[in-house]
């Protein structure tokens, strides 16, 4: 029985908290201040009944803009009785606001509901704001304009790198020398001397020459790292439309590996030794294809596929660069003003 009072007491309190929110919320009416056209009825404020077609909401509201728009207004039509100047531009945005609602399907059926149930009073704010404040463009147009743009930007910034990195090599005589020899080879500069109407000045002989050996450098030359030559399909877009076939391969080579490496127990081949080093080395497939082939070579010579090995490699590689920067001068240098100049080192003016 005691245990019952309290229980009595806590349900009476919510009984009470309920009503008085109930009271504090507003009444729900169908038409609310602030939504669409405030308490006015859009219909009522073109003419219209609710049925009526989409055509027939734009014709009356193009008389009545008409009628109210504030450069036609003049003081003392008879067609606007009683109308200021401010009261007719009022009812121009109202007019306009009316036509906004009802000339849209959805905008129109969501009005169309609010009057019809005009208890979901909270629903009717949400729809309306949400439709008032959505952009305007579609955003997957806008992400795909992106996505283009800066592909072509790509595109073009890699088209400059590799410009600018064959404009060096027909400037380093190792590489124009090897191209002169080639165009000789194939007979592209051994040609007759012109003569008659058709002979060309030296300067056209010259750029003529130029052009065949950048094309024999552009082609014979694989250029790796950020000045190769573009390909269209490792830009961004491209790349985006080919991520899921890439992902299949991706998921294939590598249950592939499990089965045939972990499973099956077969051995590495030379493809595979080279790809366990560089993720050892921890480097892009570019950087490792720029590597020299003898230094790859000397990789597998010594088994750095297999961790002990890569192990014993990378110290040594440290004690190599530890000994190279204890003997270089300029490293000396540096210790030496570390030693009696550098930040550590307290001095004091002068008085």
């Amino acid at each position: 029985m005691a245990a019952s009072i309290p229980c009595a007491l806590r349900l009476g309190l919510w009984t009470v908290v309920l009503l008085i929110s109930a009271l504090c919320i507003p009444g729900a009416v169908a038409l609310i201040d602030g939504l669409y056209c405030g308490t006015q009825i859009c219909y009522d404020v073109l003419g219209v009944s609710r049925d009526v077609s989409k055509a027939e909401i734009g014709r009356a509201y193009r008389q009545l803009a008409r009628r109210y728009h504030p450069d036609r207004f003049q003081a003392g039509d008879p067609a606007l009785a009683g109308e200021t100047a401010e009261s007719a531009h009022e009812k121009f945005l109202l007019i306009a606001t009316a036509y906004e609602t009802l000339k849209d399907d959805e905008s129109r059926r969501d009005y169309d509901y609010m009057l019809d149930h005009p208890e979901q009073y909270y629903s009717h704010y949400y729809t309306y704001y949400r439709r008032r404040l959505a952009p305007r463009v579609d955003v997957r147009i806008v992400i795909l304009v992106t996505v283009c743009a800066i592909s072509v930007f790509q595109y073009y910034s890699w088209w400059s790198s590799y410009t600018e990195a064959i404009n060096y090599l027909t400037t380093v005589p190792k590489y124009r020398i090897q191209a002169t020899e080639l165009a000789k080879q194939q007979g592209l500069l051994n040609r007759t001397k012109e003569k008659g109407k058709n002979r060309r000045s030296k300067e056209e002989i010259r750029e003529e020459e130029e052009e065949i050996i950048r094309d024999i450098i552009k082609n014979k030359i694989d250029i790796k790292g950020g000045y190769q030559k573009p390909n269209i399909s490792d830009i961004l877009l491209f790349r985006i439309i080919l991520f899921p076939y890439h992902m299949c391969l991706c998921v294939a080579w590598y249950f592939s590996w499990v089965y045939r490496f972990t499973f099956r127990g077969e051995e590495y081949g030379e493809k595979e030794k080279l790809y366990i080093i560089r993720k050892y080395m921890k480097m892009s497939q570019a950087q490792f294809d720029s590597l020299e082939d003898h230094l790859r070579q000397t990789f597998l010579e010594r088994q750095l596929w297999i961790k002990e090995n890569y192990e014993v490699y990378r110290e040594e590689q440290e004690d190599e660069m530890k000994l190279k920067m204890a003997t270089d001068p300029r490293w000396k240098r540096y210790r030496r003003w570390m030693k009696s100049e550098g930040p550590g080192r307290i001095t004091f003016a002068d008085d």
